[in-house]
């Protein structure tokens, strides 16, 4: 009997496995543009708006800036947590429990990590892309006093990135959709106030300020303040090592439990 030899399929490189989950999502959100693009530039400008006409009359300056300046560093930035957040407890989760879109992504080359990780690039790029939209409606405000404050982009993709970690691990535990309300009531909510986005740390009291140090959103916020010629409390090496180390580690850590979970 003649032994059939099969030929030998290569397998794909980790940078294509993972790029084209990345183009999937990137697809399938394009699909919609309308509907998904338009809301990014229209929820800064409802807000600034709002701002401008009512607590902006009562608050002349902040920090030597005026109020709906110092507000508008941070909202670019604030944008990409919650897209994260959102992205990465529901996104994952429909995609998980009631698509079931990683078990047809399965039966191609593609492992479980693959399958995280392209989630998580693509989590960073929308992020990027909301940070951009709120920086162009900053401009049409006058509110982009620099260029550097285009740094808003890159800092949009590391902090999506940061969120998308910390919401994927969330999402590894969670199984009830409605307990991602805890998550943003009792998580991300706070983190709005309390990182520096609507008041300085600095009018925090020493012990409370420390604390918010080590809140996620409050680096790329610092980050940000220092691109856009602000006043930066903790200081930019420090920020930045906070996001060069945390995305990894957390990445890491949430990609392995819910790679356990999708095998089991």
């Amino acid at each position: 009997m003649t032994e059939t030899i099969l030929p030998r399929v290569a397998v794909p490189s980790l940078t294509r496995r993972i790029t084209s989950v990345w183009w999937r999502h990137v697809r399938v959100y394009s699909s919609s543009l309308v509907s998904n693009a338009l809301p990014p530039f229209l929820e800064p400008l409802i807000f600034l708006a709002g701002i401008g006409l009512g607590l902006g009359r009562y608050i002349v300056s902040m920090d030597g800036l005026p109020y709906i300046q110092f507000l508008a560093v941070g909202l670019v930035l604030t944008s990409a947590m919650y897209t994260a957040s959102f992205e990465n407890t529901f996104g994952t989760f429909i995609r998980l429990e009631f698509d079931k879109v990683y078990d047809g992504m399965q039966a191609a080359s593609l492992t479980a990590r693959d399958l995280m990780w392209g989630e998580l690039l693509f989590t960073a790029t929308k992020g990027a892309f909301f940070a951009g939209a709120v920086l162009i409606i900053l401009a049409c405000f006058g509110l982009v006093t620099t260029p550097w404050m285009l740094m808003g982009v890159p800092l949009g993709f590391l902090t999506a990135g940061m969120f998308g970690t910390i919401a994927m691990l969330v999402t590894s535990f969670v199984t009830n959709i409605n307990h991602f309300n805890f998550y943003f009531t009792l998580f991300i909510s706070p983190l709005f106030f309390f990182s520096g986005v609507v008041f300085p740390l600095a009018q925090l009291p020493d012990s409370v300020r420390w604390v918010a140090g080590l809140m996620p959103l409050t680096h790329p916020v610092e980050l940000m303040r220092a691109a856009a010629g602000g006043h930066t409390v903790f200081g930019v090496g420090w920020n930045l090592l906070y996001l060069v180390v945390f995305i990894p580690v957390v990445g890491t850590l949430a990609v392995n439990r819910m790679r356990r979970r999708l095998v089991s």
